[in-house]
């Protein structure tokens, strides 16, 4: 896959995703707008949210069954429909309605990312999945900037029309850009793909532990931001709601590390980048907590913390999803249904107990249950069970025998890959033998040199 094809599903990742927050810079305009209240007029952000969590159920995991090209252009063309819809919409009921198949079909970004990853060589998925994730973030940031510039000078309606707009050319270049696949699960029935992920949380151990770190990254992302509001503009501070929009923008140095993040998790794997990202929250919840202090000195902290934050939770992501991909090649659009639904998750949990951890006992508290949760991941990732230590630590990703069908290698038993030099050393630890003929694999087996694949 070329650079700049990966560069153009970084935008595609990055206007779908911002089709989920711009609504939120424009509720004011849109409540005055359609003379409606303003927490009436708040329901398009929610009805958003639920259409793509709607989305993210029952549309992702058809990326293992329907051609990405045309998955991707369906989507896309249907998004636009319905931001014009929206943008045409007489009263808030219809566009409550549009703003939910705005956030059932923006799902985009939850099916280029299994497709890259199938599509990119395996050292360079890291790199890959940092870059898309860059335009995600970038997307998430500048969306809002985009619609209440936009809604300030032409009205609300305005932001809807572009972005319908833009989406409908995205469709196009898709159609073009995009080279055609046929899914390894294409015959499979659409009923079994709503249910599958359920599956692969109970059969994938490594999923399960992708999951449990995303979910306590993410969680304590969202307590931070959601209590970082009742800081601000409380006795400590005294700000407005401008201060916090312009501390989030701090957030866009993300958008350069996360593709950093990806080449070290190609160059030495995903373990390694999950343990400094843990360690990277802990150490923003410490940071974190001096912010509480008021003035300059805390709003300093403030700053310093969330960026530290929002780096560590961004490559514990890279991480994750080049573990997650690597499992079943022919299942990752399931699989990223399971993992987003339980990083989603794990953040709605950190909102929730973040605000009320602040209510009942204020801003150190959120530290607390921020420093918390990412202990709870680091003591799995350090102390892994039912599997031996030292290939825990090492992330040993069970993968088959590339060579199976060109030379019926005795039974393609799985090795695991990412070992490099240190496979010799710990080869004792394997739950499963190497591959026993690998002299005559006419492919090289991944992450396993010929010394390590020699019984000793």
């Amino acid at each position: 896959m070329s650079r700049r094809l990966v560069s153009i599903l970084a935008v595609t990742c990055a206007v779908a995703v911002g089709n989920l927050y711009f609504p939120q810079a424009i509720g004011p305009l849109i409540a005055t707008g359609l003379d409606v209240p303003a927490d009436a007029a708040a329901l398009v952000v929610t009805a958003t949210q639920i259409g793509y969590t709607a989305g993210m159920v029952l549309l992702v995991p058809l990326g293992d069954r329907i051609r990405h090209r045309s998955l991707l252009v369906v989507m896309l063309s249907l998004t636009s429909l319905a931001l014009l819809g929206a943008g045409c919409a007489p009263s808030l009921p219809p566009l409550v309605a549009a703003s939910a198949l705005v956030g059932l079909t923006t799902v985009a970004a939850q099916i280029i990312g299994p497709m890259v990853a199938g599509l990119v060589a395996p050292d360079r998925r890291g790199l890959a999945i940092g870059t898309l994730l860059s335009g995600s973030t970038g997307g998430m940031l500048l969306a809002r900037t985009f619609s209440g510039t936009l809604g300030e000078w032409l009205g609300w309606r305005a932001p809807y029309l572009v972005a319908s707009v833009v989406a409908l050319v995205l469709a196009v270049v898709m159609a073009y850009a995009v080279p055609a696949a046929t899914p390894a699960a294409a015959r499979e029935p659409y009923a079994r793909f709503l249910t599958e992920p359920l599956r692969l949380l109970r059969s994938e151990p490594e999923l399960r532990r992708s999951c449990l770190y995303q979910a306590a990254a993410f969680g304590g992302f969202s307590a931070a931001w959601t209590s970082l509001a009742l800081l601000l503009t409380g006795p400590a501070y005294r700000l407005g709601a401008e201060a916090i929009g312009l501390l989030a923008l701090v957030g866009g140095a993300t958008m350069l590390c996360t593709p950093l993040a990806g080449r070290l998790v190609d160059r030495h794997g995903p373990g390694p980048v999950n343990l400094v990202s843990l360690l990277g929250i802990l150490a923003s919840a410490a940071v974190l907590v001096v912010g509480g202090v008021g003035g300059a000195v805390g709003l300093a902290a403030l700053t310093a913390g969330t960026l530290l934050l929002d780096v560590a939770m961004q490559s514990g992501m890279v991480a994750n999803q080049a573990r997650v991909y690597a499992l079943r090649p022919d299942a990752r659009s399931r699989l990223n249904t399971a993992y987003m639904t339980c990083a989603y998750l794990g953040g709605t949990a950190g909102s929730w107990l973040g605000v009320r951890a602040h209510t009942a006992f204020g801003w150190p508290a959120v530290c607390a249950l921020i420093a918390l949760l990412a202990a709870a991941a680091l003591v799995r990732h350090l102390f892994p069970r039912h599997r031996p230590f030292l290939s825990g630590t090492l992330d040993l990703a069970a993968r088959p025998c590339p060579s199976v069908a060109a030379h019926a290698c005795s039974g393609g038993l799985p090795q695991r890959g990412g070992l490099g030099k240190y496979s010799s050393r710990i080869r004792d630890f394997r739950l499963e033998p190497p591959c026993p003929r690998p002299s005559s694999c006419p492919k090289r087996h991944p992450g396993t040199s010929e010394r390590s694949a020699v019984s000793p």
